[in-house]
């Protein structure tokens, strides 16, 4: 017997209904009442997303809202809030002891943390601050990783229990570059009045543009890994293909030329220049075990709807392929970078076609014949 769309998970039905189409920067009028001009906001997680976000949120804050007070922010290691501080000043920063105290003094809280393991923790411990001082005016709290779908219901369950908060789920599309430059693609699902004031904050300080999912929250979790399905099936066709070339003697960097001439999307030159030139510095981009975090949240929900996504079964073996190189040349010592970049998933495809995963000047060199 078939299994139909009764028989899925109760989060899996909500995504059967569609969003209609949008293509305005901001979907959301401006606010009748801006707010208060002692608005507090709060950001915890400063990695090499929420650094820059939090940095340009302080930035124009200051310099478009009268009368704003610093960001509050909050990271794991202290070190970063330190160095965010010593950046900006003062002013512009203050650096939360706690997660506690970013909770019960902010009026709108941003969280960009890395694993849903730590997202569930971050929320559990806002919880639990907020029931213990409840809050005496609206509360809003804004998660921007990239977390399954199902933790979104979770949070939300969680704080309904805490009077006047609200959640909004806004991951974001980008790299940290895209991050800095303040250009990211913001997607936002949950309680319409709070997604309106959020995106008003966010659009320009932080991003170009925001995509509205509509009111339940587990939909831009969901739209967040089918965007980056695309990102991450895209490096692996890349990867087959540069393989192929140089296995055929054409080189990968024509190849590349190729695509700058008849298909020239960013990510795929982008990724494409850094698996010509082996520059898979993780530190500068994205991290392989988030790259490995996201392809095993895809397949979970690929399974979950009957869906499947072959491209992305091999991109996920062939970044444990390349972490799993990466951590032997550790071990002996012989390793460039601290952190891969999840473009280096091309180390897996090279391997298996009988190439050097990590190093292209030790592939054949090309030789035209005229």
């Amino acid at each position: 017997m078939d299994r139909g769309t009764h028989d899925r998970p109760g989060h899996i039905q909500l995504l059967h209904s569609h969003s209609g189409q949008q293509t305005d920067p901001n979907p959301f009028s401006r606010p009748t009442t801006p707010g208060h001009h002692a608005l507090q906001i709060g950001f915890c997680g400063l990695g090499a997303m929420g650094y820059p976000m939090a940095r340009n949120l302080a930035k124009w804050r200051r310099g478009h809202v009268d009368g704003s007070l610093p960001i509050l922010v909050w990271n794991r290691t202290q070190k970063k809030s330190n160095d965010l501080l010593k950046e900006l000043g003062d002013d512009l920063i203050a650096v939360a002891d706690s997660l506690d105290q970013v909770a019960t003094e902010s009026d709108i809280i941003f969280t960009n943390l890395s694993e849903d393991d730590v997202v569930r923790s971050a929320y559990q411990t806002f919880s639990k601050a907020l029931q213990a001082s409840k809050p005496t005016k609206n509360k809003i709290f804004v998660e921007t990783s990239t977390i399954y779908p199902t933790l979104a219901a979770e949070i939300d369950t969680l704080l309904s229990n805490v009077p006047l908060t609200h959640f909004v789920t806004s991951p974001v599309f980008g790299p940290p570059a895209v991050a800095a430059d303040a250009q990211l693609v913001i997607v936002m699902s949950g309680d319409y009045r709070s997604k309106k004031e959020v995106a008003h904050i966010l659009i320009p300080a932080v991003g170009r543009k925001v995509m509205d999912l509509g009111g339940n929250v587990e939909k831009a979790p969901t739209f967040k890994l089918i965007g980056n399905s695309l990102i991450l099936g895209s490096l692996e066709l890349l990867a087959e293909v540069f393989t192929l070339s140089e296995k055929a003697g054409i080189g990968a960097g024509l190849v590349h030329q190729f695509i700058k001439d008849i298909m020239p999307a960013p990510p795929l030159i982008s990724y494409g220049d850094k698996m010509l030139h082996d520059q898979f510095d993780g530190t500068k981009g994205f991290g392989i075990d988030g790259g490995l975090k996201d392809s095993t949240h895809l397949r979970r929900l690929s399974t979950e709807l009957d869906a499947p996504m072959p491209a992305l079964d091999a991109a996920h073996q062939h970044m444990l392929t390349a972490r799993a190189l990466h951590a032997n040349q550790s071990r002996r010592g012989h390793s460039h970078f601290d952190v891969l970049d999840w473009s280096s998933l091309v180390a897996g495809a090279r391997v298996s076609a009988g190439l050097d995963g990590f190093d292209s000047n030790k592939h054949s060199k090309v030789v035209r014949e005229d």
